[in-house]
């Protein structure tokens, strides 16, 4: 079993995302710790990617970042090696399924389980070949976390039937991003998963502000932001540890107003 489900033990869960080796891979292992100390429940770990289309700008940026320094999928193992020294938080890799194949589904989830990662999300990775990862993953305690997008209606029974971990809700259409406004009906959607499942429902892309946060806090189980806090690691680069500890406290605080 993963330790995802204590994320969600203290009310609403404030997931965090970041990019490995930008801008170095000591510094993203001081920001995890950074981040954990500041509130964060589970913190997301992105593998670089060459590709990475569900991305926006920010988040593609980073992985061009930590690829020109020739961060490696080893190299994260590495990172998540010298983060368990120090904690036991919820740790989830978020990669495309590239890497993953390219590495070796076995040796990869067998490396997952042996160093405590808890979960894997691959945005390209279709429900329907969901099949091709899940029973390694869940044989070495790594849950396959599923997306649930806005226009998923007609399957969300499909893709929440199986589901483990927790459930990631995508909030808005499009790629990745800092949104000013999350028009989407989630209010419906999260109605819909929660009448076919009881796991977790964690809320992500377009969430920055801490009246976002909030707001979703009140519906959702976990609100998920990623550019926002990457985007403070490209503004301070090596010095982000003092701003990321501020954000997240306070996006933390505001999850549980």
């Amino acid at each position: 079993m993963s330790k995802i489900a204590d994320a969600f033990k203290n009310g609403t869960a404030f997931i965090g995302f970041l990019t490995a080796g930008d801008p170095t891979i000591d510094k993203t292992v001081e920001y995890i710790l950074a981040m954990e100390e500041a509130g964060c429940d589970l913190i997301e770990i992105g593998i670089p990617f060459s590709d990475p289309m569900a991305e926006g700008v920010v988040i593609q940026d980073a992985n061009v970042r930590a690829l020109k320094h020739n961060t490696t999928a080893d190299d994260v193992f590495g990172i998540v090696k010298r983060v368990r020294e120090k904690t036991d938080i919820p740790l989830v890799f978020l990669t495309y399924i590239n890497p993953v194949f390219f590495y070796g589904y076995e040796e990869f989830f067998k490396k997952c389980g042996e160093l405590g990662v808890d979960g894997i999300i691959s945005p390209d990775l279709p429900y329907e070949e969901k099949g091709e990862i899940k029973d390694i993953a869940l044989e070495n305690g790594v849950d396959v976390i599923s997306l649930i997008a806005p226009t998923s209606s007609e399957r969300i029974k499909m893709i929440a039937g199986d589901a483990t971990g927790f459930i990631y809700v995508v909030s808005s259409l499009g790629v990745t991003g800092m949104r000013s406004e999350i028009k989407t009906d989630l209010n419906s959607i999260l109605k819909d998963i929660r009448e076919v499942t009881d796991l977790p429902l964690a809320v992500g892309f377009g969430i920055n502000t801490p009246k976002q946060a909030e707001d979703i806090s009140k519906i959702a189980d976990g609100v998920i932001v990623g550019s926002a806090i990457v985007k403070i690691i490209e503004e301070h680069g090596e010095n982000a540890t003092k701003y990321l500890k501020e954000y997240v406290s306070c996006m933390k605080k505001a999850c549980n107003k």
